[in-house]
C-alpha cells in the first residue's frame, strides 16, 4: 500500500506521539483527519507544536470514541486509520480503572465496529509493553504471556484481544503495533524523562524520582512513528503484533544519573509517594524487535543520550507546559 494521497484518520493525534504521526503523514502526503477529545472548549494539545501549514492542511473533528456515533462520523470517507486514542497514565488508572475500561476497550470497539462497516483498508492498533507485565525472559519477544499488572495495561490487554478477534472473525485489515517506552518532545511530565528533565531545568538541587531499580526500553518518538508508517504499508503485517523498542534497558536510577549528568542537576532521590504498588510494578522491560525488522525493516534510529539531548532542548523551551513542583498521574 501507498500512503501518498491516502485518506487517514488519526485518534489521539492531539497527544504525543498522535502528533508526531500527523506530522509525518502530512509529509508523505495524506489527507489527514484528526479525532480529538471534545470539550467545551477544544485544545489542540501537542498540534500546537506543529507547523501552521501542517495545522492548516488537516481536519479536527471533536468527539469521543467513547460513543459509537461519535465514531461512526469521524470514520465516513477514510481508508486508513492509526488508532492511538487511549488513556495511559499508569497511576491514574489505579484511581479510575473504569475510565480506561471505556476509553482503551469500548473505545476500541467503536473504531472497529466503525471500520467494519466504513470498510477501511488499513487500521494500524496501538498496544503497549506493559502488556507484558514484568519481564519473564529477555528479550521480549511477541509470544511473551500477557499479564495485567496495572488496570491500565489490562484495558489494553482487552483492546488488543479485541484487536486480534475482529482480525479473525471478520478478517479486518489490522495491525498491531507494540511499543515500549516511548520519548521525546512534546511528551508530557506525566513521563519520567520529562518530569526528571523538568525537575532539572527548574533549578532542583535534587530532583524526586519513584522506584529507581525498574529497567525500561526507551525508543524515540520518531522511530516509533517510522515503526507506525511501515506497519500500515506492509501487507506482511497484517493480523500481527509488532513489537517497537530498542533492544536495550536503562534502570530509572541509571536513567536520572544520565540525565543529571547532561543537564547539571546534582543527583536524585527516591519519593515515596510516586513508588507504585509492589504487585503492579513492572520489573524489566526489554524489547526483541526482530519481527518489527523482518517484516517491516524497522530498526530503532536515535540513541538514547541524542533523544534525551532534543528532549531536554524542547523542555528548555517551553517551561509553561511543565510542572516541577508537582507528581501528575
Amino acid at each position: 500500500m501507498n500512503l501518498a494521497g491516502k485518506r487517514v484518520l488519526v485518534t489521539g493525534g492531539t497527544g504525543f506521539v498522535g502528533s508526531h504521526l500527523v506530522e509525518r503523514l502530512v509529509e508523505t502526503g495524506c489527507q489527514v483527519r484528526v479525532l480529538g477529545n471534545y470539550k467545551s472548549q477544544p485544545s489542540p494539545g501537542n498540534l500546537s507544536f506543529v507547523s501552521d501549514e501542517v495545522r492548516d492542511s488537516i481536519e479536527t473533528v471533536w468527539g469521543d470514541v467513547c460513543d459509537r456515533d461519535s465514531v461512526m462520523h469521524v470514520t465516513d470517507g477514510i481508508e486508513v486509520i492509526f488508532h492511538l486514542a487511549a488513556l495511559i497514565g499508569i497511576p491514574y488508572s489505579y484511581i479510575a480503572p473504569d475510565a480506561y475500561v471505556r476509553t482503551n476497550i469500548t473505545g476500541t470497539l467503536n473504531l472497529l465496529q466503525a471500520a467494519r462497516s466504513r470498510g477501511v483498508e488499513r487500521i494500524v492498533h496501538t498496544s503497549t509493553s506493559e502488556v507484558y507485565g514484568s519481564a519473564q525472559y529477555v528479550p521480549i519477544d511477541e509470544t511473551h504471556p500477557l499479564v495485567g499488572q496495572s488496570p491500565y495495561s489490562a484495558s489494553k490487554i482487552g483492546a488488543d484481544k479485541l484487536v486480534e478477534s475482529f482480525a479473525r472473525s471478520f478478517e479486518l485489515p489490522v495491525v498491531t503495533v507494540r511499543p515500549f517506552n516511548v520519548f521525546g518532545p512534546r511528551q508530557s511530565d506525566r513521563a519520567i524523562i520529562p518530569t526528571i528533565i523538568a525537575q532539572c531545568l527548574a533549578g532542583k538541587d535534587v530532583v524526586k524520582i519513584g522506584d529507581s531499580t525498574p529497567k525500561r526500553d526507551f525508543t524515540f518518538v520518531s522511530a516509533t512513528v517510522n515503526g507506525f508508517q511501515l506497519a500500515a504499508v506492509s501487507e506482511k503485517a497484517i493480523g500481527r503484533t509488532i513489537n517497537l523498542g530498542s533492544g536495550q534497558s536503562i534502570s530509572m536510577g541509571d536513567l536520572a544519573d544520565r540525565i543529571c549528568a547532561l543537564t547539571g542537576c546534582s543527583g536524585w532521590e527516591s519519593e515515596a509517594s510516586r513508588v507504585r504498588p509492589a504487585g503492579s510494578e513492572v520489573s524489566e522491560l526489554l524489547c526483541d524487535a526482530s519481527l518489527a525488522g523482518d517484516l517491516l525493516g524497522w530498526s530503532p534510529s536515535c540513541s538514547l543520550e541524542d533523544g534525551l539531548r532534543q528532549t531536554i532542548e524542547f523542555v528548555g523551551e517551553h517551561p509553561r507546559h511543565f510542572q516541577p513542583d508537582q507528581y501528575r498521574v
